[in-house]
């Protein structure tokens, strides 16, 4: 089915500006792992449909994804990376196995529960999610997929519907597998909560210094006097400072919050310099693709070849298996 090398697929919505836990949680992984295979990364618009109302919203937060991902290292020497709605193969492949796919199933998808009851819309295309998400995976022959653990279900559920697809027709879909990302599965909000556009609690990637500034120093602390010691473990300054500085700076942020005598005024100072300088480089790479909009078509249209080539060949398996050829 798929070459040698070990097929690695994963998605990110264009829903609004990237945060940092989008960086710590998808992209970084993603980054690394184009290192260890053949990585095929895509903006998930048609996914994003399901929130994003406005198409010049939708096209504007497309835009900014790829530039923020490939200002971010993603290298498309390395790594496929290209748009989900410019492969028509994928939304026919969601409507094939959509025929299999028992409505149980999907109605014990926790993802469906918790977005409705945030407030979004129960639309069709909320409660297909998986199935959509299904023919992204499967449509490349994909043989690894990292997610985080809020998403470990809809993996399993692709894995259920391809079986039922290969129990019917024979052996036409590879089953991918799982990489579960624990360590960054849950980057905290400034609120400390998990960091989410639904929450209002986010520190964009490329945020403005003086908004990051007043973001972060706007983080919520409690009354404990400067002179005493600072609880760590609930900390929100200490779990983001883990993120953005070096081990030994942490380790000297943690010893001063037990020691006492430093103010969170001061904890939040060093946060804001962490971040902002871990994001530097970021920033000048992003500023020098902005001078060349053309690289960013030029990168998304070979990308978007070559998924539509390995889609196109899957489709037309599937497409002789059920009788449509």
């Amino acid at each position: 089915m798929s070459s040698g090398l070990m097929r690695i697929l994963s998605g990110i919505q264009p829903s609004g500006k990237l945060h940092i836990g989008n960086y710590f949680g998808m992209m970084r992984p993603a980054i690394q792992l184009q290192d260890e295979g053949e990585a095929f990364y895509f903006i998930a618009d048609l996914h994003a449909l399901t929130t994003v109302r406005t198409g010049d919203d939708l096209r504007n937060y497309s835009r900014d994804l790829a530039l923020d991902f490939l200002a971010c290292g993603l290298d498309p020497a390395k790594a496929c990376f290209f748009r989900q709605s410019a492969v028509p193969a994928v939304t026919e492949l969601a409507w094939i196995l959509s025929t299999v796919t028992p409505m149980g199933l999907l109605e014990r998808c926790h993802s469906f529960k918790d977005k409705t009851t945030r407030g979004l819309a129960a639309s069709h295309g909320l409660f297909a999610y998986p199935v959509l998400m299904a023919a992204d995976i499967l449509i490349y022959d994909s043989d690894l997929v990292p997610v985080g653990k809020d998403q470990k279900q809809h993996l399993e559920v692709t894995r259920d519907i391809a079986v039922k697809i290969n129990e019917l027709y024979g052996s036409v879909l590879k089953l991918p597998e799982a990489s579960i990302r624990e360590e960054s599965a849950s980057v905290p909000g400034l609120d400390g909560a998990k960091m989410s556009k639904s929450y209002g609690n986010t520190i964009e990637i490329f945020e403005e210094e003086r908004s990051l500034k007043k973001k972060i120093m706007g983080i919520p602390t409690d009354s404990t006097p400067v002179e005493s010691p600072k609880a760590t473990d609930t900390s929100t300054i200490l779990a983001l400072y883990q993120l953005v500085a070096s081990a030994g700076d942490y380790g000297t942020m943690r010893a001063d919050f037990k020691r006492g005598g430093v103010g969170y005024g001061d904890f939040k100072k060093r946060l804001l310099g962490a971040v902002w300088e871990y994001f530097a480089p970021m920033r000048a790479r992003r500023t020098e693709l902005l001078a060349d909009p053309g690289y960013v078509d030029k990168v998304l249209a070979a990308g978007e070849e070559k998924a539509n080539a390995i889609a196109d060949s899957v489709l037309s398996r599937v497409r002789s298996a059920v009788g449509l050829r």
